[in-house]
């Protein structure tokens, strides 16, 4: 005889996203009010994780969290000094820089009452989140992002990782943070590379869902390559709005369905990072990736000529590129090797192949089904582009 007692649970998951300047000034109380807000019973031990390339750049970041939390107490008790963490995407390779992660933070004697403050870009937050879910099964997470593609698209987000058995993001939990302060006056030592990152998130949501937007990332497209600090700032806000708003409302934030749409020309960026042996920032990879799947959708007949040109001059406008050696790649059977993308993406949500494409500019549609001739076709079109449609 067989017994079934059903269960089911539902919970909510709540965290705020802030613009601010100066978030580490003793002046600034956003984020002491965030992490301990007043009344509380005692103070909140916190402690900082910060991307070495971060601090490189602001060599008083340091005294100044030290400060700030000294000026905060008692509702701020910083744990100890705050953690260098490795930059870029070797910080997220395999399990030893997770594992010493893991043990320093567990030397700190944190409970789950305590914050994990990650500084830095969506690499060093990915690890770092990754270390604080699975400490005591979960420790409170802010993140603190420090570039463009971080703060408008991958530290907004529930979920982290690390990159394990040549895939990306093989290991990691969906886990949302406590909050998210994205601080504008880390974007000032940015090189070119991390500024512009950002704008292909920002390319890639508004090709497929918010027409307006990708009118209004062509009309200041010189001003985003010229660091016009004014115009990123609306892109980022804009970007993180949309983001959000789909987390939220698209009904599958933790992905137990077979669809990711704001992946858009992400199967072939993941795959592109690995080939380029992470020559590419992830932001650039996603460019070529749009750009890929743009053919794609032009050759299904889902955007017009004119449209596809139009995506790709935006990118090439910008500083992003639309084409990379890495996608005349083969393996040694001949194919090439960027197929091996769509296969991944598949196994990563299980069941059928599904990836997003533009139904005209500022909608989308799904598919189900790309033949290894689809792929070849797409890059050879890019291939006959790159060199007619060229970055300023």
């Amino acid at each position: 005889m067989n017994t079934t007692y059903p269960q089911a649970i539902s919970v909510s998951f709540a965290y705020p996203v802030h613009f601010s300047r100066g978030l580490f000034s003793s002046a600034n109380p956003l984020l002491a009010g965030v992490v301990a807000p007043a009344g509380g019973r005692r103070p909140v031990r916190v402690a900082a994780c910060i991307d070495a390339g971060v601090d490189a750049c602001h060599r008083d970041l340091v005294p100044r969290i030290s400060a700030y939390c000294q000026t905060h107490l008692p509702r701020l008790e910083l744990a100890a000094a705050p953690l260098k963490v490795p930059a870029g995407e070797d910080a997220k390779n395999g399990w030893p820089p997770a594992l010493q992660l893991i043990r320093s933070i567990g030397a700190l004697d944190l409970d789950r009452q305590s914050c994990i403050i990650a500084i830095g870009g969506g690499s060093v937050l990915d690890l770092v989140g990754f270390a604080a879910a699975v400490i005591h099964r979960g420790l409170r997470l802010i993140r603190v992002p420090t570039t463009t593609l971080a703060q408008c698209d991958a530290g907004i987000g529930v979920k982290n990782g690390i990159n394990l058995f040549g895939q990306k993001n093989f290991i990691g939990t969906f886990a949302p943070p406590f909050a998210v302060l994205n601080d504008g006056d880390f974007l000032s030592t940015l090189c070119f590379q991390d500024w512009i990152g950002g704008v292909a998130e920002a390319f890639k949501v508004a090709i497929i869902k918010d027409g307006d937007f990708f009118q209004f990332l062509q009309r200041h497209a010189d001003g985003l390559r010229r660091r016009q600090s004014a115009t990123m700032e609306q892109v980022l806000h804009r970007c993180a709005v949309l983001h959000l708003d789909h987390i939220r409302s698209g009904g599958d934030p933790f992905e137990f369905g077979a669809a990711r749409p704001l992946d858009f020309g992400h199967w072939a960026a993941h795959r592109l990072e690995i080939l380029s042996a992470h020559e590419l920032g992830h932001g650039q990879a996603v460019a070529v990736g749009i750009a890929l799947d743009s053919c794609l959708a032009m050759s299904r007949g889902l955007i017009k000529p004119d449209e596809f040109e139009r995506i790709l001059t935006g990118l090439a406008s910008v500083g992003l590129p639309i084409w990379h050696p890495a996608l005349e790649l083969r393996n040694a059977d001949g194919v090439l090797d960027i197929i091996k993308g769509l296969e991944d993406f598949r196994q990563h949500l299980g069941g059928r192949l599904t990836i997003t494409l533009p139904d005209g500019i500022g909608r989308k549609v799904e598919v189900h089904r790309v033949d290894a001739g689809d792929v070849e076709a797409a890059v050879d079109c890019l291939r006959e582009r790159r060199d007619s449609v060229a970055s300023p």
